[in-house]
């Protein structure tokens, strides 16, 4: 297993122009837009960002990434015009997106290294992030800011990095791809975007009136102790799972679970040996979070062209002693129990819970936590400005509680899935040894009694 160290020896210098606001190329309506009752609950109003890397082509030779991606997103924004807009708050709490066309932030740059020089594995933590997605000052807030920040960086070999930073509430991981699909359509020469954008976000949005028909963990108050409140000193750390690794954890699972998901099975591995590294109290209650895309699960199907957060975070709840003194298929079985409860009446029921309860509630952020985003398959790395697929392509980091899965190939060109991890330093290291001894088919609590009682 790839257990990188936290940070790279690489340093480099990028140099920026200043940023500008880059608005769509023609007249596009000025309206207000409703966000749905998924859209802007407390848990999604951050800033996320992704990154792509790629390499230079020598038939795009004389050809300057930045001012092709500029050109395109300006007939993107056409199509895709209320990410030109600006958040408005309405009464309750309600967002809105104003149609302004103010544009949305864009950064040209350039740094003194080559793609090369990153190394075989691209990985968060990246070298330099700050850099390669610089931080606006005022940019990052939720009224009235740019719901899109861009940096594209040129490389001295050619290649070029792509990195974007996306107002969550406006979309989620399929409604950013979809949208970053089409500026790569536009940069390649197309006119017009292969899959329209659907706004529609009444979709997501409670009945009337709003029901709760299930209990949702997932926002359950949990009073934050010292103990359990999330550090603010945490390193970041990616692992590769391949087939040997997988493989690997299904040999701990009786015949019954060996059929299960990779997503369930490095799910529980990854909650089980988090927990025993973060050493919480044996009787207290943790929870994993799984985020589930629910566009198939609607009848008729959400369309196509929906670009707005179509997930809910189902949770799994145990106590740490059951979590870790049970073997590494009493973990799967909960991570199924928490993806099968996803149905449309599911997501209808989150809605009503945010319209019952208020749009304040948030997923629990203590160190118990942890949310879980699956996407490898969310095809990231086959956005193509003109130079290619991305060698890379996804999240630049974890964040927080959250770990995101990450379709990478690892040296030697194996395929397979990258995880980082956001834990303070000595949480971090034995969090690393557990999962190594879980590979080695060696888990520290297997069949024994669970002795870790102090808090962390």
């Amino acid at each position: 297993m790839a257990t990188p160290s936290n940070s790279s020896p690489l340093a480099f210098t990028v140099r920026r122009c200043e940023p500008e606001l880059v608005i769509p190329a023609k007249p596009t309506p000025h309206e207000y837009k409703l966000l749905s009752d998924i859209d802007d609950q407390e848990s999604l109003r951050f800033q996320i960002p992704v990154i792509q890397f790629y390499q230079y082509d020598p038939s795009m030779q004389g050809k300057d990434p930045a001012k092709v991606i500029r050109e395109a997103l300006k007939q993107t924004l056409v199509f895709y015009y209320p990410f030109a807009g600006r958040l408005r708050e309405g009464a309750n709490g309600k967002l809105m997106v104003d149609c302004t066309s103010e544009g949305v932030l864009f950064i040209e740059a350039d740094a003194d290294v080559t793609l090369e020089q990153f190394g075989d594995a691209l990985q968060p933590p990246f070298p330099c992030f700050d850099e390669l997605l610089y931080d606006v000052p005022g940019s990052a807030g939720m009224i009235n800011c740019p719901l899109l920040l861009i940096q594209v960086t040129r490389l001295k070999c050619g290649g070029f990095i792509f990195a974007i930073r996306l107002n969550h509430v406006m979309s989620d991981a399929a409604g950013i791809k979809q949208f970053m699909s089409t500026v790569g359509e536009m940069a390649r020469g197309l006119v017009t975007t292969s899959i329209p954008p659907v706004w529609e976000r009444h979709l997501l949005d409670a009945r009337d009136p709003p029901r709760v028909t299930f209990t949702h963990h997932e926002y359950d108050e949990v009073e934050a102790h010292i103990s359990t409140q999330l550090p603010d000193n945490l390193v970041q750390r990616s692992f590769f799972f391949g087939s040997y690794e997988v493989q690997a954890l299904r040999r701990l699972l009786p015949p019954h679970l060996r059929q299960c998901s990779k997503f369930e099975l490095l799910t529980a591995c990854l909650w089980r040996c988090r927990t025993i590294a973060v050493n919480p109290d044996p009787d207290e209650e943790v929870r994993m979070l799984c985020l589930a895309n629910t566009r198939s699960k609607f009848n008729p199907p959400l369309p196509s062209g929906y670009y707005g957060n179509a997930f809910v975070f189902p949770a799994a709840i145990t106590t740490a002693r059951k979590l870790c003194q049970n073997p590494l298929g009493y973990a799967v079985e909960l991570v199924k129990q928490a993806k099968a409860r996803v149905t449309e009446e599911y997501v209808k029921s989150v809605a009503g819970l945010m319209v019952i309860r208020g749009k304040r509630l948030h997923f629990p952020a203590v160190i118990g936590s942890y949310l879980i985003s699956d996407v490898t398959k969310s095809g990231f790395e086959d956005i193509d400005f003109g130079w290619g697929k991305a060698v890379f392509g996804g999240p630049a980091k974890g964040i927080g509680v959250i770990s995101f899965f990450i379709r990478a190939n690892y040296m030697k060109g194996e395929v397979g899935t990258l995880v980082p991890i956001c834990l303070p330093a000595p949480v971090m290291e034995r969090f690393a040894k557990e999962l190594d001894n879980i590979l080695k088919g060696q888990p520290k609590w297997e069949g024994k009694s669970f002795l870790i009682s102090s808090a962390m």
